[in-house]
C-alpha cells in the first residue's frame, strides 16, 4: 500500500526489512523517497521488488535510496549479469552515476561510491527454467541472494497458485534451492503466509523470509475481529436462552 503511514508503522514494528512492491503493488517511483523514509525511521532497510530487471527499473529504486533490489522472473545467468551490472556503478558495472538521494544529493557521494559497486542483488526463483538453470544462477559473481516466489513456480507446473506449498515437485524445488543457495554461499530466501510455515523454512536453512503483507495483515485483523465478535455474540445469545 503506497503510503508512508504503512511503512511507518511496518518500520517501527521491529522488522529487519521490508520489501516494496513494484512488480504488483501499485507503487510509483516518485512515491519511494518517502516510503524509505518512513521505513528508515525504525531502522528497517528498503528494499525493492522491481517490476522487471530493467535498467531503468533497477536504476531508479537504487538512486532513490533502496538497499537492494529484488529481480522477479530470473530464468538464466546471462538475464541476471545484465541486471546486476544495471544495478552497479562503474567500474563495477553500467549504472549511471549522479547526485540522489542515494548518496543524500551529493553530500555522502565518496561513500556511497562503494556502496554503489555492489548493492543487494536478489534474483526470484520462480519457473521451472530457474530451477533447471539453478547452479548457473547461483554462480553469477556478486549476487547476495535467491528468493523463491512459491505462487508463481506452482503455476508454472500447472498447479493452482499457493505460498505455504508442500507438494512435489514445488517442494522438492524448495528444499533443493535452500541446499545449494548454503553450498554456493548464497542466501536463500521465501514468501510465507503464515508465521509457522516461515519457521519450518527456516528450519530448512532459509535466511530471508517475508511473512505475509501490509493488506494481507489488515485484512486477516479485520475478518479476525468480526469472526471474534460472532463468537461472543452467539456465546451471549445461547446464555440469555438459559
Amino acid at each position: 500500500i503506497p503510503h508512508p503511514s504503512i511503512a511507518e508503522i511496518l518500520g517501527q514494528s521491529g522488522y529487519d526489512w521490508v520489501a516494496i512492491d513494484m512488480e504488483h503493488g501499485s507503487i510509483s517511483t516518485h512515491q519511494l523517497p518517502d516510503l524509505f523514509r518512513a521505513l528508515e525511521l525504525g531502522n528497517t532497510l528498503p528494499l525493492v521488488r522491481v517490476a522487471q530487471g530493467q535498467e531503468k527499473d533497477c536504476k531508479q529504486a537504487l538512486d532513490a535510496g533502496a538497499g537492494g533490489v529484488i529481480i522477479p522472473m530470473v530464468e538464466s545467468a546471462e538475464q541476471l549479469e545484465r541486471v546486476r551490472d544495471a544495478c552497479r556503478w562503474p567500474p563495477s558495472g553500467n549504472r549511471g552515476v549522479a547526485f540522489s538521494r542515494a548518496n543524500l544529493f551529493g553530500k555522502d557521494f565518496d561513500e556511497y561510491i562503494e556502496e554503489a559497486q555492489q548493492p543487494l542483488l536478489v534474483a526470484m526463483i520462480e519457473h521451472i527454467k530457474s530451477v533447471d538453470n539453478l547452479d548457473d544462477i547461483l554462480s553469477v559473481p556478486n549476487l547476495t541472494g535467491v528468493y523463491i516466489g512459491p505462487a508463481d513456480m506452482s503455476s508454472s507446473y500447472g498447479m493452482k497458485p499457493q505460498f505455504d506449498v508442500k507438494e512435489d515437485p514445488v517442494f522438492s524445488n524448495i528444499k533443493l534451492i535452500a541446499k545449494k543457495a548454503n553450498e554456493y554461499g548464497k542466501i536463500a530466501g521465501i514468501h510465507n503466509g503464515t508465521t509457522q510455515y516461515a519457521k519450518e523454512m527456516i528450519d530448512l536453512g532459509f535466511k530471508l523470509v517475508t511473512i505475509s503483507s501490509d493488506f494481507r495483515s489488515m485484512s486477516a485483523h479485520a475478518q479476525s475481529v468480526i469472526d471474534d465478535m460472532k463468537d461472543k455474540t452467539k456465546k451471549a445469545s445461547k446464555n440469555e436462552a438459559y
